[in-house]
């Protein structure tokens, strides 16, 4: 059974997917035409580099969540403008970057948080911050829990972090990193790498690889919390479905992380008075 014209996701018949929007016909008059529209295809192409877990479905739940209204075509086919997909940059963006929630990224938009207030908030490369105040060494990184990302080896993380070479043997020992021998070498991927910078910036306080123990505790609850919720998604031998519970799951991440976030500058507060 054919379902309804206005969810059709393939793309129109074009070039490269792209649409010349002067050809469509004006029944969308507070959408006006933006020389080419892009097809849902050629966006996920667009920025697929910058964003290598974007797909066609993470981009229809971003519409269904009312963060994206391209106009559609007559046959119902979705049209980007340049305007929508700066506005996909930047709330892709502000989840990569700043972990924000969807509910937070609406405001933000709503606000007018706009694409180069973001780009221009977002480290650039491995540039060294200027900010000498406690924790402006740390970095917020583009961590994807499908894909483990660069591999470093022991030398590159101590060159990196500066961190003391006994530090990172107390932390495999109390589980927080393990490193993956390959040919005599142990490598590390880029969150443990960074696990290793943030408790370089803790060790300066003072704060002792066993004083780590509630981090990791608390992180395990976490994790088996949002494993649980997602279960049947996570074990589906659809691939597509998997692909979709495994997007639904960093969504749920960057949730729990402002959620833990929020709680512990509410327990800070009390100290601070």
């Amino acid at each position: 059974m054919i379902g309804p014209v206005a969810e059709r996701d393939a793309d129109p018949p074009t070039t490269d997917g792209v649409v010349d929007a002067l050809t469509e016909p004006p029944e969308a008059p507070s959408a006006p035409a933006q020389g080419k529209s892009l097809t849902i295809g050629a966006v996920c192409k667009a920025l697929s580099q910058e964003f290598p877990d974007i797909s066609i479905s993470k981009i229809r739940y971003l519409e269904d969540q009312k963060l994206l209204a391209p106009r559609r075509t007559p046959g119902g086919y979705r049209l980007y403008s340049t305007t929508d997909v700066s506005r996909l940059r930047t709330i892709l963006r502000l989840q990569r970057d700043e972990f924000l929630p969807l509910r937070v990224i609406r405001q933000e938009l709503a606000a007018g948080r706009s694409e180069p207030e973001v780009a221009q908030a977002a480290p650039a490369g491995d540039a060294a911050p200027t900010d000498a105040r406690p924790g402006a060494a740390l970095r917020r990184l583009t961590f994807s829990i499908a894909q483990r990302g660069s591999l470093y080896t022991l030398e590159d993380v101590i060159e990196d972090t500066g961190a003391d070479p006994r530090l990172i043997a107390e932390l495999e020992d109390y589980g927080l990193i393990a490193g993956d021998a390959r040919g005599g070498t142990k490598y590390y991927d880029e969150t443990q790498r960074e696990i290793v910078r943030a408790v370089s910036e803790l060790a300066r306080y003072g704060v002792a690889g066993r004083n780590l123990r509630v981090f990791k505790t608390s992180a395990e609850r976490e994790s088996a919390l949002l494993q649980q919720i997602l279960a049947p998604g996570l074990r589906s031998r659809n691939p597509e479905r998997r692909k979709e519970a495994v997007e639904a799951l960093e969504n749920l991440a960057a949730v729990a992380s402002h959620l833990k976030h929020l709680l512990l500058v509410r327990d800070l507060r009390r100290i601070a008075r």
